[in-house]
């Protein structure tokens, strides 16, 4: 069965991006054991990287690069954030370096990197981690199978045998 929307898809993937040197460094990287699936089409993963894989089967291996404009998008310096020392009142100032989980008005979840804690401010970067990189991307497909009911109507799989665990 070739890869298609409203499959429930297994892989294993390798990620790396470039680091200041240009050379390749890993950034994560699942295993037979603990792969990802998901539900191919469903809007869950990067466009491009759906695209790279449509077509192919269990055993078939694809390397491919996803360019920072199909991926996280390019880092944008003005995605800086001053958040008032106050939010942070009761509680460990995070140190420069630190991920903190945010969310906007909207409700969507982010993580924001700290820069810089100033006796007013905790300065945060809202660029996603890997904006302005290009993914570079070693898949290799484990099974596909047609997505269950349940899994459609909750628009994401449900694990390698189409069932939760929960």
């Amino acid at each position: 069965m070739t890869i298609d929307n409203n499959q429930a898809v297994t892989l294993k993937y390798v990620l790396k991006t470039d680091d200041e040197n240009g050379q390749q460094v890993l950034v994560e990287e699942t295993t037979n054991e603990n792969p990802l699936t998901f539900l191919y089409g469903a809007g869950m993963m990067i466009p491009k990287f759906e695209e790279s894989i449509k077509g192919l089967k269990s055993g078939d291996k694809t390397s491919f690069t996803i360019v920072p404009g199909e991926g996280y998008g390019e880092r944008n310096p003005e995605a800086v954030a001053q958040l008032p020392i106050d939010m942070f009142e009761g509680q460990e100032l995070p140190p420069v370096g630190a991920i903190l989980p945010l969310s906007d008005n909207h409700g969507n979840n982010f993580n924001a990197m700290v820069l810089e804690v100033t006796s007013e401010a905790v300065v945060a970067d809202l660029n996603h981690p890997m904006a302005g990189k290009p993914l570079h991307f070693d898949v290799e497909i484990l099974t596909t199978r047609e997505a269950t009911e349940e899994e459609l109507s909750h628009g994401h799989a449900h694990g390698i045998d189409g069932h939760s665990g929960h």
